[in-house]
């Protein structure tokens, strides 16, 4: 907890388990809130054995990359719910909160005897979040499912992929925007309170917190009874509209090699001259065509939008070709959107002459919309994130220190950040079972012993 933050005060008794439910609270964290995650060795949250995502095959509950990035500032107790003494436990955790969030199938948290009308018997202004696939009501309400069934239930699959290619079902993103959406509802829950003094229950869908994103679809189809599909990055406006391919640079005794003008001397230096005599290298787009399905992490893009004609035409200048505006191919959105493959051809011919950042600089000046598409190993190095403070460090008990990622909001009058890392299983089980329920170290040493704390 953060003193003056937003939520200082507010205790959180944290059912949750994954991405979905665990980032919720975990917003509501790095606001201040006391967040006590209530967990157990008997079933463990699946993304504690998610050791491998890194690369690294730790052992151990306590040194997932995925945990650790999603649960920071919180506390941790062990209980087994599947022991009445545990449950009991649990109320009287809930009793000293303010909030209770879960993220399991409609009904298991009642059959653990821990449902709302359960909790509001111990504490009648408790608000409870209960996050499911697809809620608790309705024919689909006891299905399961993780972010690529939101991602599809929802629609917004449908919407994602290439034009004749399969429905991209996404993946863990679809639950951070869950995630999100909880949180906001618990937010406003506790304005609610405050005013009036009431808790209430939230029953919120995943599938519903992601086909929000799909309004103007349905409102077109409604409308104009156009069922829209998959585009690509393209866009049923804007042209053009993708990610570029640009220069990545390739360095041989530190001599830097462009696409174009220096194609010659890769090859004399690759030992290859004959390369440059071959038709379908013989110009950056052919030689981007010939390794296209086959790039490489190493690969460069630039996202690049352009909504007005007179966007196209500042493009244009700052591209060193004013004659595209004149093409009747290009000279208007409509010509544009009918010849996208043509225009994409003539843009990333351009871009593949220039890196990323310098596109970016040379068309920001320009009034058009143009940023790098970074990958993870840019977006901590970046220059912008970094004086934004982004990416901090933590020290974690076991795993030393971390870089991970902080709140996505800066707020001038009540701090929010990490200030912890995320806590070993059960590390808090005195403070919570001791400072805050009073129970003597004899008692928990008992409850231990007979596997409720466990």
């Amino acid at each position: 907890m953060t003193k003056g933050s937003a939520l200082e005060g507010v205790r959180i008794a944290d059912f949750c388990w994954l991405w979905a439910g665990a980032y919720a609270t975990g917003l509501l964290a790095f606001l201040g809130a006391e967040v006590i995650k209530i967990e157990s060795m008997a079933r463990l949250d699946p993304t504690r054995s998610m050791t491998l995502t890194m690369g690294r095959a730790f052992e151990g509950v306590d040194h997932s990359p995925v945990f650790n990035g999603i649960n920071l500032n919180k506390l941790s107790v062990r209980l087994n719910l599947k022991e009445p003494k545990a449950v009991e436990l649990a109320k009287r955790i809930v009793q000293i909160s303010d909030v209770a969030a879960e993220n399991m199938r409609p009904g298991a948290m009642e059959r653990l005897g821990l449902g709302y009308d359960a909790l509001k018997e111990v504490k009648p202004d408790i608000i409870m979040l209960s996050s499911s696939a697809f809620g608790a009501t309705g024919p689909m309400q006891r299905y399961g499912g993780y972010a690529p069934s939101f991602a599809c239930y929802s629609g917004v699959a449908h919407l994602t992929g290439y034009s004749d290619g399969a429905p991209n079902p996404l993946t863990g993103s679809t639950d951070l925007m869950s995630a999100t959406t909880g949180a906001f509802a618990i937010i406003a829950a506790l304005n609610h309170r405050q005013h009036t003094g009431q808790g209430q229950h939230i029953d919120m869908a995943s599938v519903e917190s992601l086909a929000v994103f799909t309004g103007d679809v349905i409102m077109d189809y409604i409308m104009n009874g156009r069922a829209q599909s998959r585009m690509g990055n393209c866009d049923s406006i804007m042209a053009p509209h993708n990610c570029y391919r640009c220069r990545a640079d390739i360095k041989d005794d530190g001599d830097e090699l462009t696409p174009d003008n220096e194609w010659e001397a890769f090859c004399e230096k690759a030992g290859h001259p004959e390369w440059t005599k071959e038709e379908e290298f013989s110009e950056t787009y052919r030689r981007w065509v010939e390794h296209k399905e086959h790039g490489t992490d190493k690969d460069k893009w630039v996202s690049i939008a352009i909504s007005t004609d007179e966007e196209w035409q500042a493009f244009c200048n700052a591209a060193g070709h004013p004659e595209w505006a004149e093409d009747e191919r290009f000279e208007d959105a409509y010509s544009r959107l009918k010849n996208q493959e043509e225009l994409d051809r003539l843009v990333e011919g351009w871009t593949m002459n220039h890196t990323h950042y310098e596109v970016t600089d040379i068309l920001q000046k320009a009034g058009v919309a143009a940023i790098p598409s970074f990958s993870n190993e840019e977006l901590f190095s970046d220059p912008h994130f970094k004086e934004r403070g982004l990416a901090v460090e933590v020290q974690h008990p076991e795993m030393g220190k971390q870089v991970v990622l902080g709140p996505p909001w800066r707020l001038s009058e009540t701090p929010a950040g990490v200030t912890g890392s995320a806590p070993l299983i059960g590390e808090h089980n005195e403070y919570v079972f001791g400072e805050l329920l009073g129970m003597s170290t004899k008692e928990i040493k008992k409850l231990t012993d007979e596997g409720i704390i466990y």
